[in-house]
């Protein structure tokens, strides 16, 4: 599926111009497609970077986290410094120093060396009904301002929530978490996924 180009630059933050002059860049590298009128999607050889780039992103947090005690909603900013300043070599002993974690703080997995990604179960917390129990299982996309605002009302993975009633005021969903009630802006639970329990 290809995404537009519109798209991209929103979830990247800059303007279709800037967006549209870093996918030719990548294009000229054979890391894109680019389809006018369509827009764009990640080449094999695309996909096996970005996965390698997640890679060192994901394990680079588990260490700032773990091992640094920094804040769970500062590392991801912090990772995506850290991503792009060294190589494989170097993912791979933090791998074996961090005894070969499966996912990040933030519940999301972690590619293999072979930048092969297990699939991600769960539907998002804003898909819930009234009563419905569930488990967070990861955030996704992450950025520091939604961390942030997650961590304020102890939406980590693991945590138990349920959707209450009555509903909250317009853009609020009103949640039991962990025993206390919590307004959440409805934006923020899309990036919870959770899995139901029965």
């Amino acid at each position: 599926t290809h995404v537009p180009i519109s798209a991209l630059a929103q979830r990247l933050g800059v303007s279709p111009i800037s967006a549209t002059e870093r996918v030719h860049r990548l294009q000229d590298k054979a890391q894109l497609d680019h389809r006018p009128y369509q827009g764009v999607r990640l080449t094999r050889q695309g996909r096996s970077t970005a996965l390698m780039v997640i890679r060192r992103h994901r394990l680079w947090e588990c260490f700032l986290f773990g091992h640094l005690g920094l804040a769970w909603d500062q590392v991801h900013e912090i990772a995506c410094q850290l991503e792009h300043a060294v190589g494989g070599p170097v993912a791979n002993s933090l791998e074996t120093f961090l005894e070969e974690p499966v996912t990040c703080p933030h519940g999301n997995p972690i590619p293999s060396r072979g930048s092969a990604l297990r699939p991600s179960p769960g539907v998002p917390l804003s898909d819930l009904a009234p009563g419905q129990q569930a488990i967070v299982l990861r955030i996704e996309p992450e950025s520091t301002e939604v961390l942030t605002l997650l961590d304020h009302h102890g939406l980590r993975p693991g945590a138990r929530l349920s959707p209450e009633r009555p509903p909250a005021p317009a853009g609020l969903v009103r949640l039991q978490i962990g025993g206390r009630s919590a307004r959440v802006p409805i934006e923020a639970t899309r990036h919870v996924i959770v899995a139901v329990r029965a």
